[in-house]
């Protein structure tokens, strides 16, 4: 390669070194240069798809569980006494009736035997309290359902419904029979006699149990001595008297064990029905029944068996007696799991099985319409003023720098705005979709304005100058070609700033949309929640049926999110003009 150089004798060509090893390794580094920045890019990339991938995934295998429900499938008895005593079908005679008494008598038919008030109120627990609120609705509607026995749904509690999505109890393990079992009862405290040692193995794991937990105290007893705290020593001697009595349990590698509520469940299956075991030898056990045995014949080898719950009863919110009630239930039929339809139906509720969105997704479209209807005629209109009309001088600079300034400035001071202005020196009503509305329009406002701005750059100035010409005024060539031509950009803009509108929480909580509201709004000026706000709320509840929930209106969210991004790039590309 040749370049043409200048010297004192005038213009004279000069050559490039390409040829030499300097030249040379010069270029590779150059290349190498090139690869690796290409790589750091693709590393980037595959680095922050991987973070997307694992959060969707994570929010997914959490939420999904929240679009299913499980409820009791049973015949119930629609008896007119209860339902109707009057005999009038007076519709609000009917809806008032206690459903729930025909729920619990149906529940109680489906898991016969049940005595006592505790066991009884351990089976209705199994129920949600809106349980019936579905064949209410049903008879309601179709009274001649009064005086005959129907199939009914009932909704089971969130903590029915969490085990039978395998949350609480994950590991279930039964181990086959080899001797001969006898009951001593069917009902009450009894105890099963086996003619061989089919409870050693299992009574080998709960003495290994049990050392592990001498282990542990005397560890913690250990770590406190270390610390040489005056106020732990009480403490110190509870923890060394509580590991030497579990170990003077071990002395005895083959005798009785008690078991309690921090140790694995072991129960015993056999003549349908099901024992709790409180005590355990290798080849005896005393136990609870929790589902009556049909009799107390004795059962061959295979016809019974010792089932275990890994997960100790004290570190799950069901008890072994909702347990076996719950698999009793499911082993006759009588458990169905069904799409979730009430989480798109109903408002907030504090019973988790009974929570929706539809409250949020209400107060959402109230908020955002009215975001919509102040923010777009404003900010097309003032983006029209400040690119065609408005003079070029020291103001229209300054109000282009502080509206530049607005579409950073955090969200949470909009927020203060609206408490400020809207609700102490107007007096709006507080929780309202309209404040909320007029908040986020403060908020998207200059979004949509640089947006809308950009828009009207991007029409080449020809179409103005050609509708100029042919004799059209200056606001006719603006409203009829340039205006129509910037629409596409324009409402690209809008919708990507009614997502941003869509998905803000901190300026709502300033103007207290954070409450509690169970009823759908049914105006602009009622009080309301929106979906961020309903996430955050059902976020900050201990109950695990609700952090299900949680992910659940996330992936609602995202989809609403997701669909109104889309539509932004199907406009942009279907109205998009080559200029």
């Amino acid at each position: 390669m040749t370049d043409i150089g200048f010297t004192s004798q005038g213009i004279a060509p000069r050559r490039t070194d390409t040829r030499s090893v300097a030249a040379k390794a010069r270029l590779k580094a150059r290349y190498r240069s090139n690869t690796r920045f290409r790589w750091y890019g693709i590393s980037a990339l595959a680095i922050a798809s991987a973070f997307l991938v694992i959060l969707i995934t994570d929010i997914f295998t959490k939420g999904m569980p929240a679009f299913w429900q499980h409820s009791i499938v049973a015949d119930v008895a629609v008896t007119e006494d209860i339902v109707d005593p009057d005999g009038k079908r007076d519709p609000s005679a009917i809806l008032g009736a206690d459903y729930m008494a025909l729920a619990r008598t149906a529940l109680a038919a489906a898991v016969p035997g049940i005595e006592g008030r505790t066991q009884k109120k351990q089976l209705n627990d199994l129920l949600s309290s809106g349980a019936a609120d579905e064949l209410r609705t049903e008879v309601a509607a179709h009274p001649e359902m009064i005086g005959k026995t129907v199939k009914a749904n009932f909704l089971l509690s969130d903590t029915a419904d969490l085990y039978l999505k395998g949350d609480g109890t994950p590991i279930i393990n039964s181990a086959p029979s080899l001797g001969t079992a006898t009951p001593s009862a069917t009902a009450g405290e009894i105890t099963v006699l086996t003619t061989d040692t089919d409870f050693a193995a299992a009574l080998v794991e709960v003495k290994k149990d049990i050392q592990s937990k001498a282990a542990a105290l005397s560890a913690e007893a250990d770590r406190l001595q270390r610390l040489n705290s005056g106020t732990t020593a009480d403490r110190i001697a509870e923890l060394r008297k509580d590991a030497k009595s579990l170990e003077a349990r071990l002395s005895n590698p083959n005798s009785e064990e008690v078991l309690d509520g921090k140790i694995a469940s072991h129960l015993v299956e056999i003549n349908g029905g099901l024992v709790k075991v409180t005590k355990l030898a290798s080849s005896v056990v005393t136990g609870d029944v929790l589902i009556p045995l049909k009799s107390t014949e004795a059962a061959a080898p295979g016809q019974w068996q010792l089932i275990t719950y890994a997960t100790p009863e004290t570190d799950r919110s069901i008890s072994d007696r909702g347990v076996a009630f719950l698999e009793h239930l499911r082993s006759n039929g009588h458990v169905e799991k069904q799409f979730n339809w009430r989480f798109f139906t109903a408002g907030d509720s504090r019973e988790a099985e009974l929570a929706g969105v539809r409250g949020a997704i209400v107060g959402s479209l109230l908020t955002l319409f009215v975001t919509m209807i102040i923010c777009l005629p404003i900010g097309v209109l003032a983006a029209i003023y400040l690119e065609q009309f408005a003079p070029k001088n020291r103001l229209t600079d300054l109000i282009d720098i502080n509206i530049n300034n607005l579409a950073a400035v955090p969200s949470i001071v909009f927020g203060l705005l609206g408490l400020a202005v809207f609700l102490n020196f107007f007096g709006l009503p507080r929780s309202a979709p309209l404040v909320g509305g007029l908040v986020l329009a403060l908020l998207v406002l200059p979004t949509i304005i640089i947006t809308s701005r950009a828009a009207l750059r991007a029409v080449p100035p020809s179409v103005q100058e050609a509708a100029l010409g042919i004799g059209a005024s200056k606001q006719q060539a603006i409203f009829h070609h340039v205006l129509p031509l910037a629409m596409p950009g324009i409402m690209t803009g809008t919708i990507i700033g009614m997502a941003h509108a869509l998905g803000e929480t901190a300026p709502l909580l300033m103007i207290g949309m954070v409450a509690f509201i169970v009823d759908v709004p049914k105006g602009f000026t009622e009080s309301a929640t929106v979906l961020p706000v309903q996430i955050y709320l059902w976020s900050d509840l201990p109950e695990p049926a609700f952090q299900s929930k949680t992910a659940a209106a996330i992936i609602v969210l995202l989809t609403v999110l997701f669909v109104m991004n889309g539509a932004a790039i199907w406009l942009r590309k279907k109205f998009e003009r080559r200029w």
